[in-house]
C-alpha cells in the first residue's frame, strides 16, 4: 500500500525516532507500504517518519528500482564508519520540488537488522553513502534544510513558508 508522506514541517518529521523493540507483522506490512510508496514517488530512500511513524527503520534502493538486489531494509541503524566527502544537489522526498548542494560522506558503513532480525553491516559509497546519511539523519529529526546554513536556509525556508502559504503545501 502506498502511504502518504509527511511535509517538511510536521512535528514527526522533527524530533527523534523510537528504537523498534521487536518485529512484528505490523512491521513487516510497515517495511513493505514503505518500499511501495519509495518507488512510487520515485525516491531512492524513505524513512518511517516520513510516513507518519516514528520509527528507527528505512529503506533504500539506489537503483530507484530498476536493479535486483539493491534493496536495503534497515531496521534500528547506526553509522559505525563514515569517510571521505560529496557535496551534490540533493532533495527529499518531504520537501518536493526544492533541493540544495549537501555534504554527505563518499563511504559509509551502516549497521542494523534486516527485514528478519539478523544483523548485517552495510558499506554503501555514492548515492547509497549519500542515502544513508539523508535516511539516518530523518531517523535523528533533521531534514536536509537543517544542515544549511545562513542565507541558504533562510531562502529554502522562505520557499517552503511561501508554498505553504499558497496552499501548494
Amino acid at each position: 500500500m502506498i502511504r502518504p508522506i509527511l511535509r517538511y514541517g510536521d512535528p514527526v518529521l522533527h524530533e527523534r525516532s523510537l528504537h523498534v523493540d521487536q518485529l512484528s507483522e505490523d512491521i513487516e506490512t510497515l517495511i513493505n507500504d514503505m518500499v511501495d510508496t519509495m518507488y512510487a514517488a520515485s525516491g531512492v530512500g524513505l524513512a518511517a517518519p516520513q510516513v507518519g511513524v516514528s520509527l528507527r527503520l528505512f529503506v533504500a534502493d539506489p537503483s530507484g528500482g530498476t536493479t535486483n538486489g539493491e534493496l536495503v531494509v534497515m531496521i534500528n541503524p547506526e553509522c559505525i564508519e563514515r569517510a571521505g566527502e560529496q557535496r551534490e544537489d540533493e532533495g527529499c522526498l518531504s520537501i518536493p520540488g526544492l533541493s540544495s548542494p549537501i555534504l554527505r560522506p563518499q563511504r559509509a558503513v551502516v549497521a542494523g537488522l534486516d527485514r528478519t532480525g539478523s544483523p548485517q553491516e552495510i558499506e554503501g559509497t555514492g548515492i547509497l553513502a549519500r542515502a544513508f546519511g539523508h535516511e539516518m539523519d530523518h531517523l535523528d529529526g533533521k531534514l536536509f534544510p537543517d544542515h544549511l546554513r545562513g542565507i541558504r536556509r533562510d531562502i529554502m525556508k522562505r520557499k517552503i513558508n511561501k508554498l505553504r502559504r499558497s496552499g501548494q503545501w
